[in-house]
Parts: C-alpha cells; structure tokens; sequence
C-alpha cells in the first residue's frame, strides 16, 4: 500500500520526526511505504518564527504554496493520504479537499494537537490568525476516514464530530533514546527543559518558584529551544541553549529532573490537546520528572512512581523541594519510566495502530465504493 504523508514541518519539527518520519521503516516491514512531502524545507523552518525575516517567509510561504499543488501527481499514485495536522500552514483545506473529495482518495488525518482551537500567535499576532483558518480543522475531520489522536482528549473531540478516532500517542525510538552510558545524579542537580519559543511561556509561569528553591538548595536550570538569547531567574544559574536535532538525545540525557509545566491559562483549550510526548521523551533516557496534569500528560506515567504531578505553584514547589531534598530517589524513579516507556510506548506497537488505521481508512473508503455502485 503507498501513503502519501502531507505534513506542514520537515523532520526538524517534532510532529514530523515522531509522528511520521520514525514509522517510515516500521511500516515498510508491513508492507506499507511511506512517502513525506512537507510543505515548509528546513530552512523556512528555521526563520518562521522570526518577526524581521517575515518577507523572506512570504516569499517562501508562497513557493512552498506551489510546490504543494505539485504534490498532487503524487496523490493520484497514492492508495492513502495521511495529512499530518494541514497540508498547508494557513487558508482553507484546498489541498486536502482536492484529494478527499475530487480524486475520491482515502484520507487519514492525523492530529497530535488541538488545532481546532484557535490562538493568537505570539509571533504574528492576529494576521497570524486570521491566516491559520482554524476551522479547517473540523472539516478534515468530518472528510477523513480515520484520525488518528495524539491523545484521548483530542479523540473525545473527534468522537463528537462522528469521525472515527484512534489513538496513537507520539513516542521515541527506545534504542535511540536511552539512558546516558554510567548515568549517576550530578553535582549539583540539573533541573531541565526542553521545547520551543511557543511553550516557553509554561516555563517562565514557574520561574518564581525556582527562585524560592534557589534559596534552600543548589541547582542549575538548563533550558534548550526556549528562542531567546537572554533567560534570568533570580538567584538561578541558566544555562540557556539553542535546539539542536543532532544534540536533541545528549541534552536529554544531560538532566536529573525533567520540568514540564503548561498553564492552561494561558493557551486555554489549546494546553489541554497537548500529547504529553515530552514525558515519553524524559523517561525514555531515565529522568524522572514534573508534570502538570493537563492533555496527554495526565494520562502517561505512573504518579509517585516515576514522576510528580503540579497544578499551582505551591505544589510546583513541593513536589521539586521533595525531590531536591532527596536525590536517592532519582535513580529509581528515572529506572521506573523507562521501564513504563518500553512496557506501554514502544514504537513497534503504534506502528502496529498506525498500519491498522491506513489500512482501515482503504478498506472504508472501499467500502464506500461498493455501497455506491449497488446503490
């Protein structure tokens, strides 16, 4: 069977990496080939969320607009589409509408985010949103045969839409991503986060509490791909870094305690769609870590076990003083999640649900056919 994957990010993009590029293998051992043609190259990529790049980004934005309409030709070969999240970054479902519903192909859609609901780009502010057409999102839904969800709140939303929804949470590869070699807790601790410019604001929302730990015990803050030169957190030591694809394992593997706040106040329905893939990423290599229970988050781990959970921010600081106050701890909790990444995240079982929903989405989309023609 041949799936063409349209997706809005090249492989820097973790959606990209982890939700179709680390399935291309896994899916040819059965029988499935994979083809990924994204809508940005890698160096669009990079300057997107640049403001003083934005005419650069126009033009490119609109080439990659016509490289897109080329992509065609290959969904007329196609026996399945898997659009992952757009095919395009902004207007309306053109794309997906042209292959769906004028060459009649099977379509899968495949959201590992609540793109459905709408946000002002901190970036571009409201153009941003009026070009994002963020209602696209309910139509891909109602034309696909199969979406498949990062999350069982997102499949929730797709069930009310009467779509037919499979979840499948992003993971990592666990040969890949793995403890470090003679993992032991470092001197001092090194609390740790990694994401992106978009997510930043989560962090910053616990900088407070931070500098109140910083008063009772010693710890370094490593932040990677937060997108900004200067971070300060009053009595904290920083050490702020770019992200970088070829590093991405090592920097995980560089921390002793994961953070993962997301206030949900401050994106709203958008917090509560989120996969919860940066907790898969921390116990993969063995770090135990905090988490708000909010979207994919509340549903991965074992509470106590191999990490904590925090809501405000006095539990945020009782939860990190606990763990602080008891490094013996760490070892055990990091050797729990990755014991729970491997038992329940293993990339060979979602490939498994990946290859049944494309080939679900084929055999609906058959079945249709055959309803039509007797009919």
């Amino acid at each position: 069977m041949k799936v063409l994957a349209l997706a809005s990010y090249p492989v820097e993009a973790a959606a990209t990496r982890f939700r179709l590029q680390q399935f291309v293998e896994p899916l040819a051992a059965r029988g499935v080939t994979l083809s990924i043609h994204s809508f940005l190259d890698s160096q669009q990529f990079k300057q997107l969320y640049r403001q003083k790049s934005w005419p650069r980004t126009a033009m490119g934005l609109s080439k990659s607009s016509v490289r897109r309409l080329r992509d065609l030709d290959a969904a007329r070969q196609a026996d399945v589409i898997l659009i992952q999240r757009e095919a395009m970054m902004f207007g309306p479902p053109v794309i997906e509408w042209l292959g769906a519903r004028v060459m009649k192909k099977p379509m899968v859609l495949d959201l590992d985010d609540a793109t459905y609901v709408s946000y002002t780009s901190p970036t571009y502010g409201g153009l941003g949103s009026v070009l994002k057409w963020f209602s696209k999102t309910d139509d891909l839904i109602r034309w696909a045969h199969v979406v498949t969800c990062g999350n069982h709140g997102i499949a929730e939303y797709v069930a009310s839409k009467g779509a037919t929804a499979r979840v499948i949470p992003t993971v990592v590869d666990t040969d890949v991503f793995r403890p470090g070699p003679g993992r032991v807790a470092r001197n001092p601790l090194v609390l740790g986060w990694i994401g992106t410019h978009s997510t930043f604001p989560y962090l910053e929302s616990i900088f407070p509490v931070l500098s109140d730990l910083a008063g009772r015990h010693k710890f370094r803050l490593k932040v990677v791909g937060a997108g900004k030169e200067n971070i300060s957190v009053p009595g904290v030591e920083v050490e702020n870094s770019a992200w970088e694809i070829d590093r991405e394992v090592e920097d995980f593997q560089s921390i002793d305690i994961g953070l993962y706040p997301i206030d949900a106040s401050l994106y709203s329905g958008w917090a509560s769609g989120k996969s919860g893939f940066k907790a898969v990423q921390y116990m993969a290599v063995g770090v135990p870590y905090v988490a708000t229970p909010v979207g994919g988050s509340a549903e991965i781990g074992e509470e106590e076990i191999t990490h904590l959970f925090a809501t405000s921010n006095e539990e945020w600081r009782r939860a990190l003083d606990n763990l602080l106050a008891h490094p013996d701890r760490l070892p055990q909790m990091g050797a729990a999640g990755r014991r729970h990444v491997i038992e329940h995240y293993g990339l060979e079982a979602q490939a498994d649900k990946l290859a049944s929903a494309l080939l679900e989405a084929a055999e609906r989309k058959n079945l249709e056919r055959g309803t039509a023609f007797r009919s």
